[in-house]
């Protein structure tokens, strides 16, 4: 499926009308202003990630980091707000759901940086819209996927699900030595949608977690012989 242009306009409408939508990183790279200043920094901070330990399955191919902002409906400043764990519904995440899990933070100087901020505010514009006149509680997560040729990579390990939130964006920051991991969306009745692989930086998919559910098929390495990776906001 094609992706909607830099327009904020035609990503609010393709989020009223079907529920979701893919921005390519071209579009993306105007609608932000983007790559931001701090890019690179932002993009190496995916580098020395810590292990997911709160995996239900007992794995530990992915990395995570997290943190917990606020924000008002269509603004362009998030608040950092205390670190807290992260917690789903068994009904929406029905490996992990249930219980506080709890992760690393993301530095506080990557939150408040211009990359950050600016994905925030592409967020807050277009998710503002679509529900105006409240204020949002935020998580941002920070994922690295690993796989190698004994074991390939879950992005999304408990399936095609919803997150138990509003609204949802996810965003390719690099891809190293992998193939697959594309991203399915399917409608409340479970049936596929679309699909798009999220490959350039930059590229990302929006969707309204009330009407949509989405999964992320596994990723491999290119090349067995070496490891590989990729990095999700």
């Amino acid at each position: 499926m094609s992706g909607v242009g830099a327009d904020i306009d035609a990503a609010c409408n393709r989020l009223r009308n079907d529920g979701f939508c893919f921005v390519p990183s071209t579009a993306a790279a105007i609608l932000l202003d983007a790559p931001p200043a701090d890019w690179n920094l932002f993009a190496a901070s995916w580098n020395d990630m810590p292990l997911d330990t709160c995996m239900a399955d007992g794995e530990c191919y992915p990395r995570r980091r997290h943190a917990t902002l606020s924000m008002a409906a269509s603004a362009v400043h998030a608040t950092l707000e205390a670190h807290q764990p992260h917690c789903q519904s068994r009904d929406d995440n029905p490996l992990n759901g249930g219980t506080a899990r709890h992760y690393q933070p993301i530095a506080e100087a990557m939150v408040l940086g211009p990359a950050m901020c600016s994905l925030l505010a592409l967020c807050g514009k277009i998710f503002g819209r679509l529900s105006p006149g409240r204020r949002w509680h935020v998580e941002v997560h920070q994922f690295r996927i690993e796989a190698n040729a004994a074991a390939g990579g879950q992005p999304t390990p408990e399936g095609v699900h919803r997150d138990g939130v509003d609204c949802v964006m996810v965003m390719m920051v690099k891809r190293r030595n992998i193939r697959e991991g594309t991203t399915t969306i399917h409608g409340a009745d479970r049936k596929p949608l679309a699909s798009f692989t999220l490959i350039e930086p930059l590229d990302m998919t929006m969707d309204d977690d009330h009407r949509c559910l989405h999964g992320v098929t596994p990723v491999v390495p290119v090349e067995p012989s070496r490891p590989g990776a990729t990095c999700w906001w």
